[in-house]
């Protein structure tokens, strides 16, 4: 292979940003392994699951890529160098990509649907629906006009499908039914998820703002995104005493684990709160990934009956 496609193929790597899929997984451990407990678990169906949503993962993450090259809000930002924004990758190659990761998402999406409901055709119809409105979503993020992560929309877009569809319509996959107690861990990653988001946006506010990207920070201005981020973390911290008490579990490990992670998240809030310098939240991001992804798994070990 010659150095320029090894090159090309970094590039392709590094706008599909794999670091970024440990998060987009994580509500649907919670989900699939919920529904161990019940015997309704299948193995097939999970790995098809997390196929399918790694593939709405890099969709979004090359859209984006997309969308801010062509915009140029790429030009001054702090985070990682963009693909199309460097010239690595064209316009029309990452329009090319999307493209096919798009099929790729769809034909996901068909199989999963079909090993679920194939014997119910309201359920089949429902989520067929739900998968091209997640790819419709992924791409209009940041791509078009009226691209919704230039209004302010992106963290109800995240908490939504990383938190709500993520969860529940997973665990829907396997049960066909909704499992009421879960609504509690799906709101918790939705709005874990979007505290990650708003970290993002807080860094970026500035080239944002000038740039005329409208996300939530930049509507809200760096003071009250900032009150924000405080009110979704502790809404989540809150949700997870709740939630932890509801589960009414024998497990002292599973006791100690949330609590390290609600005593992880209380710190992120402090360390949050001294933050002068935008590009400081960049430090912060990584950790809250982490707790956001540690927090996911105790409770998927939880179901499974391990803790």
């Amino acid at each position: 292979m010659s150095k320029n496609n090894i090159s090309k193929f970094s590039a392709w790597v590094s706008a599909a940003r794999l670091r970024t899929l440990p998060l987009s997984m994580s509500g649907i451990f919670i989900g699939s392994f919920a529904s161990y407990s019940t015997f309704d678990f299948k193995l097939l169906i999970f790995i098809v699951a997390l196929a399918t949503t790694v593939s709405y993962q890099i969709l979004s993450n090359f859209a984006n890529d997309y969308g801010d090259g062509v915009k140029g809000t790429d030009k001054n930002r702090i985070g990682p160098k963009r693909a199309v924004q460097s010239g690595i990758i064209s316009v029309q190659e990452m329009k090319k990509g999307i493209i096919i990761t798009s099929i790729i998402c769809l034909l996901l999406t068909t199989l999963l649907v079909y090993l679920s409901f194939s014997e119910d055709f309201f359920s089949f119809v429902l989520f067929i629906g739900l998968g091209v409105l997640a790819i419709i979503a992924a791409i209009k993020y940041t791509v078009g006009k009226n691209a919704y992560g230039y209004s302010g929309y992106g963290d109800l877009f995240v908490f939504v499908f990383f938190g709500l569809v993520s969860v529940l319509g997973s665990n829907f996959l396997f049960t066909s039914s909704l499992n009421y107690l879960l609504i509690y861990p799906a709101c918790i990653m939705g709005l874990l998820g979007s505290g990650v988001l708003n970290l993002n946006n807080m860094r970026d506010l500035e080239n944002d703002k000038l740039m005329g990207k409208k996300t939530l920070a930049v509507c809200l201005g760096a003071h009250f995104s900032k009150l924000y981020h405080y009110l979704i973390i502790s809404i989540s911290i809150i949700l997870m005493i709740v939630f932890l008490f509801k589960l009414n579990s024998s497990s002292s490990l599973l006791t100690v684990l949330f609590t390290l992670i609600i005593l992880w998240l209380i710190v992120h809030l402090f360390q949050v709160s001294k933050i002068t310098n935008s590009k400081k939240f960049d430090e912060f991001l990584k950790p809250l990934v982490f707790a956001t992804v540690f927090y996911s798994m105790v409770l998927s070990l939880h179901y499974l009956e391990i803790i």
